[in-house]
Parts: C-alpha cells; sequence; structure tokens
C-alpha cells in the first residue's frame, strides 16, 4: 500500500508566507505602545489617589452591599480585600505607578488588567475612561506577555533580515493585538458619533449649549466668560464639529499612514479640551492613550531625551568593554 502523499495547499502557503513576510518587517515592542500603558496606568493611579475608597465603593440602588462581588467580579481586588479597601486603594495605585514608569512589561501586564478590571466592575462612581481602560489592558495583554525587554520605553532592533519560527509567531501574536486595538478604538469613534444621531440635540446643534450650561456638568466659573458664545449661532458649529470628528477619527482607520498624525493631534487636542471644559480628567487621559495605539505606527517610535542618554550610555559601556574611546564611538 502506497503512503498517502502530502497534499500543499497553495493558499495556506500564501498566507503562511504573507504571514511571516508581516512579522519580519513589523516590531510592535516600541516606545509607541508603551507610551500608551503608561498613560491607562498614569490616568487610573490619579483618579485612584484623588478619590478615598468611600467615593468608589458604597450602597446604590439595587445594590446594599458593597463592593458588589457576585460572579466574576468576586475576582477584583477590591473583593479580595473587602475589609482593607484603603490599604488596597493605595496598593494599587503603587503596582499602576510601577507600570507607568515602564518597567518590566512582561511581569506588570496581567497585574495592570486586574487593577483596571476590579475597578471597573465592582466600583459604583466610574466614566467612560475607566471602562475604555479596562478593555485596552485586556487587549494589551499579548503585546505585554510577548515583550522580553527590561523597560517598554526601549527602541527597536535594527531590522534582521530573517527571523525564527519562534519569533515569527510572537510578533504575530502581538501585531494581531495591534490590530485589534486599532479596531477597538475606530469602532468606539464610529459608535460616539452615529449613537448621537439618534439624539435631538445633536442633530438641531444644541446639545453643548446644554451640556455647558448645566450647573453640575456645565462650565468650570473660570470659563464662564464662554456662556454668551453658547447662545450664538456658534454653538451648532461646535456640537456638529464633534460629530464630524468622530466620524473622521472612524475614517482613519482605512487613511493612509501619512494622514494619521494629523488625526492623532486633532483627537488628542479633542479631548483635552473635553477634560478641561467638563473635569473628565482621566477619560481624556484613557481617551489620548487609545489614538496613540490607534493612530501612531509602531515603526516610528516617540523621541525622547532620557532613551537617547541610556542609549548614549551604553554605548560607552560598550566601547569601554572592547578596548574603545567614547570619541572612537561618535
Amino acid at each position: 500500500m502506497r503512503a498517502p502523499e502530502c497534499v500543499v495547499y497553495p493558499s495556506l502557503f500564501k498566507l503562511g508566507t504573507f504571514v511571516y513576510g508581516w512579522a519580519r518587517g513589523n516590531y510592535p515592542w516600541t516606545n509607541v505602545y508603551g507610551v500608551g500603558r503608561t498613560l491607562l496606568a498614569a490616568g487610573t493611579a490619579l483618579t485612584l489617589t484623588a478619590n478615598r475608597s468611600e467615593i468608589f465603593f458604597r450602597p446604590a440602588a439595587g445594590i446594599p452591599d458593597y463592593p458588589c462581588c457576585q460572579g466574576i467580579t468576586k475576582l477584583s481586588i477590591f473583593c479580595l480585600g473587602s475589609g482593607h479597601l484603603e490599604i488596597v486603594r493605595w496598593v494599587a495605585v503603587i503596582c499602576l505607578l510601577i507600570v507607568a514608569t515602564g518597567w518590566r512589561p512582561r511581569y506588570t501586564a496581567i497585574p495592570h488588567w486586574w487593577i483596571s478590571f476590579s475597578l471597573q466592575t465592582t466600583a459604583i462612581t466610574l466614566d467612560g475612561g475607566d471602562q475604555l481602560t479596562a478593555v485596552l489592558t485586556f487587549l494589551l495583554l499579548p503585546i505585554a506577555l510577548t515583550d522580553k525587554r527590561r523597560w517598554h520605553w526601549q527602541t527597536a532592533p535594527r531590522c534582521q533580515p530573517s527571523i525564527g519560527a519562534i519569533e515569527a509567531l510572537r510578533r504575530t501574536t502581538a501585531l494581531a493585538a495591534c490590530v485589534a486595538i486599532r479596531i477597538q478604538v475606530a469602532m468606539m469613534y464610529f459608535h460616539a458619533a452615529v449613537g448621537k444621531l439618534s439624539v435631538q440635540e445633536w442633530v438641531d446643534g444644541t446639545v453643548l449649549y446644554y451640556w455647558f450650561s448645566d450647573p453640575i456638568f456645565g462650565l468650570p466659573d473660570w470659563l464662564r466668560a464662554m456662556t454668551p458664545l453658547l447662545t450664538s449661532s456658534l454653538v451648532a458649529f461646535a456640537t456638529w464639529s464633534v460629530l464630524l470628528l468622530e466620524i473622521l477619527l472612524f475614517m482613519a482607520l482605512i487613511m493612509p499612514k501619512r494622514l494619521w498624525r494629523y488625526c492623532l493631534i486633532a483627537g488628542i487636542v479633542f479631548h483635552f479640551a473635553i477634560g478641561v471644559t467638563m473635569g473628565l480628567i482621566s477619560f481624556g487621559i484613557a481617551s489620548c492613550a487609545a489614538l496613540v495605539f490607534y493612530l501612531r505606527p509602531s515603526e516610528q517610535p516617540f523621541g525622547f531625551w532620557f532613551e537617547k542618554n541610556l542609549i548614549r550610555r551604553k554605548q560607552r559601556q560598550t566601547a569601554h568593554l572592547a578596548g574603545k574611546t567614547v570619541g572612537d564611538v561618535y
């Protein structure tokens, strides 16, 4: 009896070749995703630092016991330490500050997600930034857990002509997570724009008048001088410009990379304005982190002065070990 012949499917071969080339030509572990991780951790740390545990964990309608520990929420760090919520809060802040420094992403990724998940599932007082952070830290796990670097600020290595199967699998896993994050953020802006169209005040251009005039959520006292503008036709222009910007940010998903930076700047300015006028600081920080993941290509890392100093120091050490002078390196 003849042995069965090995059948090679051309489509699978082409797919494997494409994935290998994609992994070889892209290095996802740059300081781009590091900046996003730092912003997410800093935003949650700021929220926990500025608010005592009584603000987050208290009785609510239908929830007499707090923190709410039912089902999967029993895994929350605040449920495990429910008798000492203030201590747990400060432990979480310390962990988040360590994450924000960028030290050992592989080891700090799960604690970062755990704290974000715990706050989002058990706290009563939340905003969209806490929910966004919980989603993004979960989607970041494949990237961070495959990151071998000591600091997430380190630059990418030089282009390698070939990589092994393990390295290709590691990169493919991280790159797939990067794509998932971009799609998630794009759909967030799509839903934000389309969802507003069902509200009459957004359609007729008056919603900002009502929001900014609200005594609780409205403009702070030092911006009350803008009140006359709310009764002019400019308020409709400002309202509709929000919808247009959110649609633009969604469309960035299919835009050429050369246009991403302009969308990134526009989005950061937009969320900065929301933070200033409405006091949603942590939401603005989380949204800026999402925009960095979404609109900053990993092959275009940020240039930081401390990173350049680290590189120069490493070059000096290498030159010393090789018996060369510092002048020979430069």
